[in-house]
């Protein structure tokens, strides 16, 4: 199996403070990550690779310093890496271009796996953007995948049902938090790690035409998270009417 994987380097939104006075998130000296459910996908890429064999190359788009996240990857058991270079601005319009673009440079492949959603957006876009570039079915929010020699079974859950879809190679998966736990790597492996190729790719290396933004980020803001400290100090049953009085008033309860 040749399978390629999507990563995205975050910031580790954990860390992010809000300035009170701006409302603007205080994103300096904020450490960087692979976005988590991108190790989901990287996981369920690795047990395909136990049982069937191949190889597994991970695509990132970023800056240069994404080299030091994609090692962690290379890490846990991918075989090699592919950094493409990210222009000043980007949307998923763009983003998808340049993994598409990438991904038929690469040549043959049979699974591509992306996390369900990034960590800092959540906007759920390159997967189904991307298989719709590639012209390749698509399988998104898969909890459970199965490889078989000439498909991939896998299972989704949609709350009070579950869905059983498949499909034939070549295909492309978006998996979930809950598909599994990704490995932590071991020493001799994050040693091995730095013996592995990342290969890096400018944008004229795999799209012939000029990419622009279709939409812009204009502003993010934060939400600040304020306590109102109000303490019921009377019998349980006056204290749950007051609580229940309170939650309404700000709209929790209706």
């Amino acid at each position: 199996m040749n399978i390629i994987l999507c990563a995205k380097q975050v910031v580790d939104v954990a860390e992010i403070k809000i300035d009170p006075a701006t409302k603007k998130p205080v994103l300096a000296g904020v450490p960087q990550k692979i976005s988590d459910m991108d190790k989901n996908a990287l996981e369920e890429a690795i047990k395909i690779k136990e049982k069937h064999g191949g190889k597994i190359t991970v695509v990132t788009v970023g800056a240069p310093d994404a080299k030091e996240r994609m090692r962690e990857l290379l890490a846990m058991g991918a075989d090699e890496g592919v950094l493409l270079t990210q222009p000043p601005q980007t949307d998923y319009h763009m983003i998808a271009h340049l993994l598409a673009g990438a991904i038929k440079k690469i040549g043959s492949y049979d699974i591509i796996l992306c996390g369900e959603a990034s960590i800092d957006m959540f906007s759920g876009q390159i997967g189904p953007r991307l298989a719709g570039l590639l012209n390749i079915p698509q399988i998104t929010y898969a909890q459970q995948i199965t490889v078989e020699p000439t498909k991939v079974v896998s299972e989704k859950n949609l709350g009070e049902k579950s869905v059983t879809m498949e499909s034939p190679f070549p295909v492309l998966l978006t998996v979930t938090k809950e598909s599994n736990q990704p490995r932590l790597p071991s020493l001799m492996a994050i040693l091995a790690s730095s013996n592995k190729p990342i290969h890096e790719w400018s944008t004229t290396d795999i799209v012939s035409q000029t990419l622009q933004p279709k939409v812009q980020t204009l502003d993010v803001k934060g939400i600040p998270m304020q306590r109102k400290n109000i303490i019921f100090q009377d019998d349980l049953d006056q204290s749950v009417g007051k609580l229940v009085n309170e939650l309404a008033k700000v709209g929790v309860l209706r």
